[in-house]
């Protein structure tokens, strides 16, 4: 292999280049509007040209390498003082794909990255990303645009608190009965707002006119107590679209007991044979509930959702979740230890009521430990099932009786095959 390793490793410049050079030619612009630098066959050149200057580096040195760069910087450069010059429209899109051109042929000869077969998914990964990269901007303009100053900023501040604060956290044991890791606290709390802004960024990319249904499936990402609340109210308004609000609260519940699942699956991936029985039931139930109720709304077809959520990555709501887990933390472990089974059973029917979220993080710490997996998982659908009857009555009280009972009847059939997903649970 060494003696075809230049040949392969040229190749793979060439097909590099070729991927970016391709996506230019698609995009190449009309020829009136603007200056086009190359496109299919350049872009492969360049990076051809760049892997030879490399192989020569390995007998002359850098100076192979720097002195066809800043040829071609001059270059960029030249063309790009003479398109300003011209007055016309101009970003740095062309010329960056050029760099990016020349430095995946330097990377491809030279030896800093090993084995060749590594080299050559290293390679052909950044040049795919920038391919998409490169072609995505119709998708991603309209995409930031929808961001807005305060979304960035929170998102920014969160972010720091997860790379930077979350890891200088330590990491042992504190607090009441040694229920509290902060790091693992700190890392439970990231990972419950990242799911929660998956949720939240496909609601800003939908937009607020993509229909109720869609509304409720990845509104119940982030908050199916948002989704309930905000459906009463418009079916209190609107009584002609009240079954099109039920399907949507039905789908963010039935999205809250999956969640549920993959929750306990990345934290503890040993409790999932216990939860999944009542989690995949109630979820089965809930999907039964909504293909009933969207029978009956087909005729109304809302294009209207006015669900106000707010950016989960904000640094308070983040701070309050991670107290309200820690308490909720160590007031499980106190009613395990001091009142047994019943004790924790309790705990999570009250905890369940205001978030299903954190009583799930603590039984899945706890689940192997200080209680037995089957208890772990009855207590999180008991928590489960409690926060799905608040829901309910909320329903009833907020949007009317004929609203909160679409809902209800929908939330019964999911928590009778939930119920039905624990007998199995402790019966096997």
């Amino acid at each position: 292999m060494d003696a075809f390793e230049p040949f392969a490793s040229l190749a793979l410049a060439g097909a590099a280049g070729l991927l970016i050079g391709l996506e230019r030619e698609r995009s190449r612009p009309p020829a009136e509007s603007e200056a086009f630098l190359g496109g299919a066959r350049t872009h492969p050149l360049v990076a051809l040209g760049a892997g030879l200057a490399t192989l020569a580096a390995r007998e002359l040195g850098a100076v192979a390498v720097a002195i066809p760069f800043g040829a071609l910087v001059a270059f960029l450069v030249v063309s790009y003082a003479d398109e300003v010059r011209r007055d016309r429209p101009r970003g740095l899109t062309s010329e960056a794909a050029f760099l990016i051109s020349f430095l995946l042929g330097v990377v491809s000869l030279a030896g800093v990255v090993a084995p060749f077969t590594r080299k050559a998914f290293v390679v052909l990964a950044v040049a795919i990303v920038a391919a998409f990269l490169l072609s995505s901007k119709p998708m991603l303009h309209p995409l930031v645009r929808r961001v807005t100053v305060e979304d960035a900023t929170a998102t920014l501040a969160f972010l720091i608190v997860a790379v930077v604060l979350v890891p200088l956290l330590p990491d042992r044991a504190v607090g009441p009965l040694d229920a509290l890791n902060p790091l693992h606290v700190g890392i439970l709390v990231v990972m419950i707002s990242g799911i929660s802004f998956t949720g939240y960024a496909a609601m800003r990319l939908l937009g607020p006119r993509r229909g109720l249904g869609v509304t409720g499936l990845v509104g119940g990402l982030v908050s199916s107590t948002a989704v309930t609340l905000s459906m009463a109210g418009r079916a209190k308004e609107e009584p002609a679209i009240a079954d099109a609000a039920a399907l949507a609260v039905m789908l963010a519940s039935t999205v809250m007991f999956v969640r549920v699942l993959v929750v306990v699956a990345l934290v503890r991936p040993q409790l999932v044979g216990a939860v999944a029985p009542p989690m995949v039931g109630a979820a089965l139930g809930g999907a039964a509930a909504s293909a009933a109720l969207w029978s009956r709304a087909r005729a109304a077809r809302p294009e209207r959702s006015a669900i106000v959520l707010s950016n989960p990555f904000e640094l308070g709501s983040a701070l309050r979740f991670a107290l309200l887990f820690a308490i909720v933390l160590v007031g499980s472990k106190a009613a395990t230890v001091y009142l047994g089974t019943l004790g924790t059973y309790a705990a999570g029917v009250l905890a369940g009521s205001t978030d299903v979220d954190a009583i799930t993080l603590s039984m899945a710490k706890l689940a192997g430990d200080t209680v037995s997996h089957r208890v772990a998982a009855t207590t999180i659908f008991l928590a489960a099932a409690s926060n799905t009857v608040v829901k309910g009555v909320m329903a009833a009280f907020a949007g009317g009786l004929r609203f909160g009972r679409l809902v209800i009847a929908g939330q019964l059939a999911a928590l009778a095959a939930g119920g039905a997903g624990v007998a199995i649970a402790w019966l096997v």
